[in-house]
């Protein structure tokens, strides 16, 4: 069975409507006739009377809702389009209150669990697979757009010019206060110092420092003479290297358990004087910008950026065309990973949930009201035709029930009052 559109329902019921309006009339035409030959047809005549006075009276009540019955000037009539900006605003306020409040959208965060959701949507493979198509086929698309010289062009520049921006000395300084904050450095020379430590110790090493050593006394014009007719060139440079060794772990051993070395204090020192010079002496500045400046206006710059951006792009392109793309199956293992991993950690959800829920009034807060000037400036925006044929086409039917019910009810009550006026009598 076909079914019938909004507009032809309204039209259905309006006809309805019209023909017990007009049935009641006819009714009471016949009535008046027929009460010369029985009484009884009073009371017909009074339950039409009644009926047509309702459908007439409700009539009136649906179309001022509208528009001006009949086209007549009438006070208090086209009630929604003179009052469109007021039921706008009041529209906006009733729905912010009582379907938008941060209460509310809270409370369904809450009992839609996002987290948990996310998880298991994300564990299932059909939907780990899908995440990884949607976000290749952006990729790719997003890859043909890039490709455009005019966006090539652009993004070098743009790069280029932020380069030049920088401050080389400046940043260099603030990062290596980040570095060296909570002495982080100390640790890096923690390190050097036992890098340095295993070299000395590598027999390789031990040897080489012993020849080197030895060759510098038999440079000696009288000792070198000397020491090597006695054959002690050799024996001398193995000792003194051995000395050496043992002195460098001697040392290094004392630089660890001590926190408060000189050889410590001194890198320190070292360390907050070069980062101070960094941030503010003008010949370190200076030479930072000589550096940079350099290599930005290095001929080879700009086109090794556009071959690389360019090699990037046809990697990326060649890999996400292909069946088997490696970054679509990293993408699809990582996204059923993670929703696996989620949806077995119960600390992990409610963290995000817990994360959800602070950052949500806020948002709320804010769209709400965004949401509430949408919809008076979208009610205000319509054309009172509009406005009215949209309304009267999604309500109107449920209003002819009004005429319907009208006349039924007031033929009723008009038949009672007449009845009970004669009992009286």
């Amino acid at each position: 069975m076909k079914q019938l559109s909004q507009i032809e329902q309204l039209q259905r019921m309006k006809r309805l409507a019209l023909y017990l309006l007009l049935s009641a009339a006819v009714l009471y035409a016949l009535a008046i006739v027929l009460h010369r030959f029985h009484p009884l047809f009073a009371y017909v005549a009074a339950f039409a009377e009644a009926a047509m006075v309702g459908a007439i009276a409700d009539w009136f009540a649906v179309v001022a809702l509208f528009r001006r019955p009949l086209g007549l000037p009438i006070p208090h009539t086209a009630i929604i389009p003179q009052s469109k900006k007021r039921i706008g605003e009041n529209l906006a306020t009733f729905i912010c209150q009582h379907f938008l409040s941060t209460a509310q959208v809270l409370s369904k965060i809450r009992e839609f669990d996002p987290a948990n959701k996310l998880a298991s949507w994300l564990a299932a493979p059909r939907n780990a697979q899908l995440t990884g198509r949607l976000l290749t086929d952006a990729a790719r698309y997003s890859l043909d757009a890039l490709a455009d010289q005019r966006v090539q062009h652009f993004i070098r520049d743009t790069a280029i010019a932020r380069l030049d921006q920088i401050d080389l000395a400046k940043a260099g300084g603030q990062m290596l206060d980040i570095l060296t904050s909570e002495r982080r450095h100390q640790a890096v020379l923690d390190e050097l110092l036992r890098m340095l430590d295993e070299v000395m110790a590598h027999p390789e090493v031990q040897t080489k420092l012993a020849e080197a050593i030895a060759e510098e006394l038999r440079s000696l014009e009288y000792l070198g003479w000397t020491l090597r007719r006695l054959g002690a060139d050799q024996w001398g440079g193995q000792f003194s290297t051995a000395k050496l060794v043992s002195g460098l772990s001697s040392l290094i051993a004392e630089v660890s358990h001590d926190p408060q070395h000189a050889l410590r204090l001194r890198f320190d020192h070292y360390m907050m004087e070069f980062i101070a010079r960094l941030k503010s002496d003008p010949e370190m500045h200076l030479r930072g910008q000589e550096i940079k400046a350099h290599f930005l206006q290095h001929p080879q710059l700009a086109e090794t950026l556009a071959q690389t951006w360019r090699d990037v792009l046809t990697w990326l392109k060649e890999d996400l065309g292909r069946e088997d793309s490696t970054v679509r199956v990293r993408i699809e293992e990582s996204a059923q990973l993670l929703g696996e991993k989620l949806q077995a950690d119960q600390a992990m959800q409610s963290w995000v949930n817990e994360q959800l829920l602070s950052v949500a009034p806020q948002w709320i807060e804010k769209y709400r009201e965004d949401i509430r000037r949408y919809i008076i400036s979208r009610v205000d925006a319509w054309g009172a035709d509009e406005l009215v044929s949209a309304l009267e086409t999604n309500i109107g039917k449920d209003l002819q029930f009004i005429r319907i019910n009208g006349t039924l009810v007031g033929g009723t009550i008009g038949l009672l009052i007449y009845t009970l006026t004669q009992w009286l009598r």
